[in-house]
């Protein structure tokens, strides 16, 4: 059983930013495809970025250009650095694992964390 743990969350303002940290446990790491999600509050969950075992990653449009995804397999730890934050990036981040960068951006993963509260204030 693979045990994710999301850090890192917290209260920014707008155009500041903030570094997620996803901590995975339980099974080899190097092999998974990781990706991060988010929800906002009456907002259905949304795909933001994921990276494959390779290192080839995958932004939604609303993020490209301002948050890169990157992981240490050593750590066993993935990270979504987040700049230029807006307001409109308020929500719980969530991150997950797969087999494939395919399944995470079709929004789906088979272990996720518990989520962490990003708020962006104007």
């Amino acid at each position: 059983q693979v045990q994710l743990v999301e850090s890192g969350g917290g209260l920014v303002q707008a155009g500041g930013s903030l570094r997620l940290s996803c901590a995975a446990s339980g099974r080899a790491f190097s092999t998974d495809a990781l990706g991060w999600f988010r929800q906002a509050p009456g907002e259905e969950r949304e795909f933001v970025a994921a990276i494959s075992s390779g290192g080839s990653a995958k932004f939604s449009d609303s993020v490209k250009g301002r948050f890169t995804i990157y992981r240490d397999n050593a750590k066993n730890t993935v990270y979504l650095q987040m700049n230029s934050l807006k307001p409109e990036d308020t929500a719980v981040y969530y991150c997950a694992r797969s087999f494939t960068i395919g399944t995470l951006v079709a929004g789906q993963g088979s272990s996720w964390g518990q989520g962490t509260q990003v708020t962006v204030s104007s």
